[in-house]
């Protein structure tokens, strides 16, 4: 019998019996999947129709032994509350999000206690013995009131699971733990009322102490048999996991005092070939999952691969596994479900929690938005399309609205298509309210769906998973009225979304095997692969999600972390048992949230090792460039050469030059291609927006004396104006942009200085004798430059922030350019020594952008001495830093033609390379 599938063994032992033993045999296994398997393999084994026999799963089996439906998580928990309710006093009652933190343990507890039929009051009374032995150091006097309530919790809890208990009987819906008990009650009449019948539990290994003890009492009356899958490698050595519980059951069972252990196979220690693989990360052991089945199919391309298995030990790697698989794999059963977390309809529905639980924290009765939560909602892929949304993210991005009220919303939305209500209508009517309407949005965005397109029919098939669990909350929230807080509908809307899967749809008798652990109990296959054989991970790792100390689980007999490791072990060892060929894959990362340890069962491999067996390890790492990143490089095609030809004639401003100085592929994305930044909503005001209000604010106070000369009394006069211009400037640039809290107000503070302290710098000056005119203001000014070296003549053309007369302590007036600049400049800044270099570096940006204003205005200037430079508003106690080229120890601050005919030489230079049709972009890195 060696190799022959576990399945296989119980279709043979069925078919040996009678007929009339066969038509009333049921077959009892771990779980449903099983099941279409064990009716292929009797299937293979016959030559003429017969009536298949009834194969139910145990849960179902308890359930129909006990007569108790069984009730979802969520929906015991408000039935729990509502008992809570009942029991508590009313001054110690919490809120549901209280309760809830505790009740999931607590009724994880009550499961337990109930499944391995201990005496609940014993469990619980003892659980507050040790807590009143904690707390015995404690005086009389020294009791707070909040250590005596929680004294009095543990008290209380004999009472809550007996209520509890109670009150799921009276409506005969129960946890799993109550239904096992309630099973064991009703076996005496349950063994009665079978007479004919049979039952054949297979494929088990750990069980709790309500499921043997039914399954003895049927073997005990010759109503049932159980078939183990029980290897000698394992259930031979004492210390082994896969056979701990197995061991025990031929140790403690009355049956087999008399009885033989039977089923007993010799199939792990045949010839196996074990590889064991570790890579980095999940996507390497998704890639060379993908490359393992890739070469089955190329040595063998008629191969089935129906005998092929990939066990995820995480279910975070089906993804990037499908993506990995071969196209020539043709045939694929998933027995796992797609999660809803990830998927767009799931993410709508959580970012319209967000925007709403936000909005009525913030302030319930205005009904602010956080424009973040309102663009989330507004951009998203299954709303932009079908409520016409466009125009209102522009006139938010646009007017900088960083809070925006429900109402102004529904003024600025015109037109609003339902979708658009149904997403932005108040949650103000309760719970029961707010789901209806999620409920009516998803049919909305369902309709709104083609049928024709695959990626949409796979979004209504996750709108279809919401909208059941929405309904599902609205029947909880029906039925307890007195839970009616959107924050509680929320964090029970998270936990329970997780429910919301999307089922793969397949053949699950043909094709590649992909599951989880669970899955493969049961199954046989020649080929295994697993994934993520880390520690935390295959096996799962310790949690200890219980009141019960692990000292009190060990002598009341409840499983530990021990009994959970050997489940683990035991599924382990089954998935290696009948396997020819065995790949275990782990990640090598040791760091991060999908790393741990390899895993120990690798280890257990390694020094165990049987003979026959053949066991080989590789690391794979990706291959690693030699270079991280190559510099993106633009060949100057003729439609390039056209646009820089409208760029010439247009005109080229300073900025443009420096920008392609600091990086040609910039200058090419944003002139060539003309890629603009994103309009986005400017919470905190940006640097040049700064910038940018301080300029008009100065062009504004300034204005009036264009053509004129300034006086004290002006500058005294501007002073007054200087709160009033700031606060119209910011409304101009910043719109609707917060500007009276937070870093805003700051940031407009920082304006209103930054003009005084110019005025003061100002002022000074004109007492100390300067006279000042002012010529121009933000003015516009351009040049054609022709030049042999150029191909076609260029337009050089630009803003200036201010161009003045001026006479220092009597001298000759100079004509002063000056370029405002709001972040700190020093004086080296603005220092040439040599014209070598000038194009290549980007220190150099300023002298060539205050050079080329002296360019564009030298004609304006006639005969008079011309200076340039900047006015760095962080560094205002250095005033006007003149450009200066220092030849030597000689200071040069005019600008004269010796100067402007190297500039202009290398301005040529710089305009000559990027009109050079066969001089590519490329990129600075």
């Amino acid at each position: 019998m060696t190799n022959t599938p576990f399945l296989d063994k119980i279709a043979t032992h069925l078919l040996s019996k009678k007929t009339e033993q066969f038509n009333h045999t049921t077959i009892v296994l771990p779980n449903k999947r099983a099941k279409v398997f064990l009716l292929e393999a009797l299937k293979k084994q016959i030559n003429s129709n017969i009536r298949a026999p009834k194969i139910i799963s145990i849960e179902d089996f308890i359930q129909d032994i006990a007569g108790i439906r069984s009730v979802d998580p969520i929906a015991l928990l408000f039935e729990f509350y509502e008992v809570y309710l009942s029991i508590t006093a009313k001054a110690q009652q919490q809120s549901f999000e209280l309760f809830a933190n505790w009740a999931k343990t607590l009724l994880q507890d009550f499961n337990e206690i109930d499944r391995y039929l201990l005496d609940p009051k014993h469990v619980l009374s003892y659980l507050k013995d040790i807590e009143d032995i904690k707390k015995w150091g404690i005086e009389v006097e020294n009791k707070t009131q909040l250590l005596e309530n929680y004294i009095d919790f543990w008290k209380l809890l004999p009472k809550y699971y007996e209520a509890l208990y109670d009150h799921l009987l009276t409506k005969k819906t129960g946890y799993q733990g109550l239904i096992y008990r309630e099973a064991v009650n009703n076996l005496p009449a349950f063994s009665k009322s079978i007479s004919d019948d049979f039952y054949v539990f297979a494929g088990f290994n750990a069980l709790n102490a309500s499921e043997e003890k039914i399954i003895q009492q049927l073997i005990l009356v010759d109503k049932a048999e159980i078939l183990w899958d029980a290897d000698q490698t394992f259930l031979n050595d004492p210390y082994h996991d896969a056979g701990l519980f197995l061991r025990r059951f031929k140790k403690s069972w009355k049956h087999y005092k008399t009885n033989p252990f039977e089923w007993i196979v010799d199939e792990f220690s045949q010839t196996k070939n074990i590889q064991v693989i570790g890579t980095p990360k999940t996507i390497g052991q998704a890639k060379i999952a993908g490359s393992i089945i890739e070469k089955i199919i190329q040595d063998n391309p008629t191969a089935n691969l129906d005998k092929v298995a990939i066990v995820l030990g995480e279910e975070n790697v089906l993804i990037p596994l499908l993506y990995a698989l071969p196209a020539s794999v043709g045939a694929l059963n998933i027995t796992m479900g797609y999660s809803g977390k990830n998927n767009p309809a799931q993410i709508l529905i959580a970012k319209l929690f967000k925007m709403h639980t936000n909005a009525l924290s913030r302030n319930g009765k205005n009904y602010v938005f956080y424009y973040k939560d309102v663009l989330d909602i507004l951009t998203h892929p299954l709303v932009e399309p079908y409520a016409g949304t466009a125009k209102l993210v522009k006139i938010i991005n646009e007017n900088n609205y960083t809070f925006i009220t429900h109402q102004k919303v529904m003024e600025l939305s015109q037109n609003s298509t339902d979708l658009f209500l149904l997403l932005f209508q108040k949650w103000v009517k309760g719970s029961v309210a707010v789901l209806e309407s999620v409920s009516q949005l998803l049919i909305t965005i369902k309709n709104n769906l083609s049928n024709d397109n695959e990626e949409e029919k796979i979004t209504k098939s996750f709108i279809y998973a919401i909208f059941k669990v929405i309904n599902k909350l609205i029947n909880y929230y029906s039925s307890h009225p007195d839970i009616d807080k959107i924050d509680t509908l929320h964090a029970i809307y998270k936990q329970i979304i997780d429910l919301a899967e999307v089922s793969f749809e397949g053949e699950p008798l043909n094709g590649l095997q992909i599951m989880g652990v669970l899955e493969s109990r049961v199954l046989d296959f020649d080929t295994v692969i697993v994934t993520s054989m880390n520690e935390g991970k295959f096996p799962a790792g310790k949690s200890q999600n219980s009141f019960i100390p692990y000292d009190v689980k060990r002598e009341l007999g409840l499983p530990t972390f021990k009994e959970k490791d050997a489940i683990y072990t035991y599924h382990f060892y089954h998935l290696l048992q009948r396997a020819k060929n065995v790949y275990l894959l782990y990640n090598t990362e040791s760091d991060g949230l999908d790393a741990g340890e390899r895993s120990r069962f690798i280890t257990q491999l390694e020094v165990e090792k049987q003979d026959k067996h053949s066991l080989t390890q590789e690391i794979y790492n990706a291959v690693v460039p030699e270079t991280a990143y190559s510099p993106m490089i633009v060949e100057k095609s003729p439609k390039v050469m056209e646009r820089l030809k409208e760029i010439a004639r247009a005109g080229f401003s300073p900025s443009a030059l420096t920008s392609y100085i600091r990086n040609p592929m910039q200058f090419y994305f944003q002139k060539i291609v003309r890629i603009r930044e994103v309009e986005e909503v400017e919470e905190n005001i940006a640097l040049n927006t700064l910038g940018t209000i301080i300029h008009e604010t100065l062009k504004a106070l300034y204005d009036p004396f264009v053509g004129k000369f300034i006086s004290e009394a002006n500058i005294v006069d501007a002073f007054k104006l200087i709160d009033a211009e700031v606060l119209k400037q910011f409304k101009i640039v910043y719109k609707e942009g917060e500007i009276k809290k937070g870093r805003n107000l700051l940031a407009f503070e920082v304006a209103k200085r930054n003009v005084s302290n110019f005025l003061k710098v100002e002022l000074e000056s004109i007492k100390a004798g300067d006279t000042i005119k002012i010529i121009a203001l933000e003015a516009t000014f351009e040049r054609l430059l022709s030049h042999p070296s150029l191909p076609f003549p260029v337009l050089i053309k630009g803003n200036v922030d201010r161009i003045e007369e001026r006479s220092v302590n009597g001298a000759p007036p100079v004509v002063r350019i000056i370029d405002y600049k709001t972040g700190k400049v020093e004086k080296s800044s603005v220092v040439l020594k040599t014209w070598n270099g000038l194009i290549d570096d980007i220190k150099y940006d300023k002298i060539i952008q205050v050079l080329t204003y002296a360019f564009m205005y030298e004609h304006d200037a006639g005969e008079k001495d011309i200076e340039v430079g900047i006015i760095s508003f962080k560094n205002l106690k250095s005033g006007f830093l003149p450009f200066n080229f220092k030849d030597g120890k000689i200071d040069n601050y005019k600008i004269d033609k010796v100067i402007m005919d190297q500039f202009l030489e290398q301005l040529v230079l710089l305009l000559g390379e990027i009109l050079d049709e066969n001089i590519p972009f490329e990129e600075k890195i």
